[in-house]
């Protein structure tokens, strides 16, 4: 991207584009000296401006990506978007492997650090909470009863336990079993069991449902007795005494959760997840590259990015598989965009290009402009593995794990796998926060960040105005991971948000 003249009303992110970007909006008839001539509309910051006359049918290339075609001859100085382009599909080699290049790993004793807390078994935790989870949508009512009698004021005497946080949820039962949604939700549940981010963990089912708490902790390879344990709400003679007995389990939690301290660790520790929401037409081009520049130094201090969110890879997953390890990596990817491309087709979904409101006010025309900011979250380090949702994640550097493109669902996927932190990206402003893993929010452009500076923890809009370049917003934003992952609060934090983001993904009917 042309960063040379930082008062320019537009970018130029590749030689080869036939469109360029307002970095501001620009007037109906405004001297365009770049182009030799005039702007022929008003165009929005963010949003799209041709180049040059593009005839019908000619390829509209952005990061010299085809990101569709012009639906009628365009202007030069015209405003490319939704009533100009039109999405086409094309032949995308995967060429599996092309573009892996050797990551330059930095030595142990080079490694960044940051202060964890270490669990007896090794895992390394970025908070100190303990979760309450229901095996059942019927016995949310009472892990959320519990969880809300342990106010900060109950909680004192623990300064080192960062809460005690409910995860209801809406499913584990009316459903078929065994069946694809039933595995999924065990493997959900499992892995939010297992996440080094809880110091203890309670599960409570009803009695009678599909999702049955011995089948489940059996199933996972749960052990309760060590930091897990269960209570069945028919067994223990209903809502109060379930409350009751949750509460004393919980109690008897946390004198040992609270002895826990913090210890300089390696970053290789860290994986995190990468996620976006309420894109932008500057999401691509700052604060998504941005968090790949992050992500390929963390990768070279041995830690793991885990990209998401298949629907919105669809149009550039020759990025990725490009960057494959392995042809067999390569093509578990596009096995699963073909899967979701049946799915959506088998039940009336939409896996058409349109993307949402949001996006479309912020510059974005379709799936395959927004999916080419999307991918670039992952940076540029080889592709190492492929995961399946909430799979626990055993690689380190840069890999998939499939999921939906709705942000909760996506994160509670992520934190299933493993995440112990999540960086989020947005353009319009997307209000989320995520536990026992919080969640950083990256801003797309300085005005949104001013406007909502309360929710927004970095703002990457630097690098549309001109001052700070791509590496040096990438060095930013990971020392700021590293002073989260110690301890900082993140705004979502502040303001309470995680409660309510645990959305396990529902595949499938209701029966």
């Amino acid at each position: 991207m042309d960063q040379s003249a930082s008062t320019s009303p537009l970018l130029r992110l590749h030689a080869n584009d036939n469109v360029l970007i307002a970095r501001r909006q620009i007037g109906l008839g405004e001297e365009l000296p770049e182009l030799g001539l005039r702007a022929r509309a008003q165009i929005p910051a963010g949003h799209k401006i041709a180049a040059r006359d593009i005839p019908v049918d000619e390829r509209v290339k952005k990061y010299d990506t085809v990101i569709g075609a012009a639906a009628r001859d365009i202007k030069g100085g015209e405003h490319v978007h939704t009533h100009n382009l039109t999405l086409i599909d094309f032949d995308r080699d995967p060429a599996f492997g092309q573009d892996v290049r050797p990551v330059d790993y930095l030595p142990e004793e080079e490694r960044a650090t940051f202060q964890g807390y270490v669990r007896p078994d090794g895992r390394v935790a970025t908070r100190n909470f303990i979760g309450i989870l229901s095996s059942v949508n019927c016995s949310a009512t009472v892990i959320n009863h519990i969880a809300e009698y342990f106010t900060p004021e109950r909680l004192a005497d623990y300064p080192n336990v960062d809460g005690v946080v409910a995860f209801a949820q809406t499913s584990g039962c009316g459903m078929s079993s065994p069946s694809y949604h039933f595995d999924i939700l065990r493997r959900t549940l499992a892995g939010y069991a297992r996440h080094p981010n809880f110091a203890g963990v309670l599960i409570v089912g009803l009695g009678c449902e599909r999702n049955q708490v011995d089948t489940l902790v059996e199933s996972q390879g749960l052990e309760v007795g060590h930091g897990v344990e269960t209570l069945v709400m028919q067994d223990t003679g209903g809502t109060r005494e379930t409350i009751e007995a949750g509460i004393r389990a919980v109690e008897s939690m946390l004198p040992e959760a609270n002895r826990v301290e913090r210890q300089p660790v390696s970053a290789r520790h860290l994986k995190i997840g990468l996620e976006c929401g309420g894109s932008d037409g500057f999401s691509g081009i700052s604060a998504n590259p941005a968090l790949g520049a992050a992500m390929d130094i963390l990768v070279r201090h041995g830690g793991t990015a885990i990209l998401s969110e298949t629907p919105e890879i669809h149009g550039v997953e020759f990025m990725l598989t490009r960057r494959a390890v392995s042809r067999d990596v390569g093509q578990k990817l596009l096995d699963r965009l073909a899967w979701w491309e049946d799915y959506t087709r088998g039940h009336s979904g939409q896996f058409n290009g349109v993307v949402g409101p949001g996006n479309q006010a912020g510059g974005l025309a379709n799936i395959f402009e927004k999916s080419l900011g999307s991918a670039m979250k992952g940076g540029t380090t080889p592709l190492q593995a492929v995961y399946e949702y909430a799979e626990p994640i055993d690689s380190n550097g840069f890999v998939f794990m499939d999921s939906p493109g709705y942000d909760p669902v996506a994160v509670t996927g992520q934190i299933a796998s493993g995440a112990n932190l999540i960086c989020f990206t947005t353009g319009r402003g997307s209000m989320f926060g995520s536990k026992p893993a919080p969640t950083i929010k990256l801003a797309s452009n300085t005005p949104m960040y001013d406007r909502l500076t309360e929710d927004m923890d970095i703002n990457c809009g630097q690098v549309i105005d001109g001052t700070l370049d791509m590496d040096a917003m990438g060095q930013a934003i990971f020392e700021h991971i590293l002073r989260v992952a110690s301890g900082e609060a993140t705004c979502s934090e502040r303001l309470g948000l995680g409660d309510h983001e645990f959305v396990p993904w529902h595949v499938g009917i209701v029966s």
